[in-house]
């Protein structure tokens, strides 16, 4: 029976199937074939410097390209769809294509990168900032394979665009210098008049 008539039953569509009919795929079958749609995608991404892409908009992306969907949450499969883009890389010598996929929030690649040193055969990172740093430069190698232009210098490992903004909205807070008393030289307080002088 196709999901049509089961909805037309009383019961909910399954959780993965074709648009163009309704009919069912197992979660496996789905995301074979999401892998597949990601790996070309992400070749795509990997040809212009500095691109990145938010993991929201690659599930859109290969869910349109397949004709499959999903009512699942997104956390739930896009990591195992992520796992086989990048066992597929390493087996074909090419860079972590999974670098350029980043949080819509932060632009982090997130704890799920801890798989690109494991298949690398590399030892963990000790932090986040490592992690990132270490995504940067696996994105460079991306840009230098996929034929991204680069600049004369041969391009600068870069945290994703928004982490990058993020890093200096905190670092341009935390560098401003306190404003002091003209007078007495003691640090004001937020209202900007001295306790001691007035």
């Amino acid at each position: 029976m196709n999901a049509r008539r089961l909805k037309g039953q009383g019961m909910s569509q399954p959780g993965y199937w074709h648009v163009a009919d309704g009919t069912p795929v197992t979660a496996a079958e789905a995301r074979e074939i999401w892998a597949r749609e990601a790996y070309p995608l992400l070749v795509d991404v990997a040809r212009t410097y500095r691109a990145v892409i938010t993991y929201k908009e690659l599930a859109d992306r290969i869910q349109e390209t397949s004709g499959i969907r999903t009512r699942a949450l997104l956390h739930n499969w896009i990591g195992r769809v992520l796992s086989e883009v990048l066992r597929e890389a390493h087996r074909r010598g090419d860079p972590p294509l999974t670098a350029l996929v980043v949080h819509t929030d932060d632009g982090m690649v997130g704890e799920g990168y801890k798989e690109v040193l494991e298949v690398a055969g590399e030892p963990p990172v000790g932090n986040a900032l490592d992690r990132e740093l270490h995504a940067a430069r696996s994105r460079l190698e991306c840009y230098r394979r996929f034929g991204a232009v680069l600049p004369p210098d041969g391009g600068v490992p870069a945290l994703a665009p928004r982490h990058q903004a993020a890093v200096e909205r905190r670092r341009a807070h935390s560098e401003k210098p306190p404003r002091v008393c003209s007078r007495c030289f003691m640090q004001l307080p937020a209202t900007g008049v001295c306790d001691t002088c007035g």
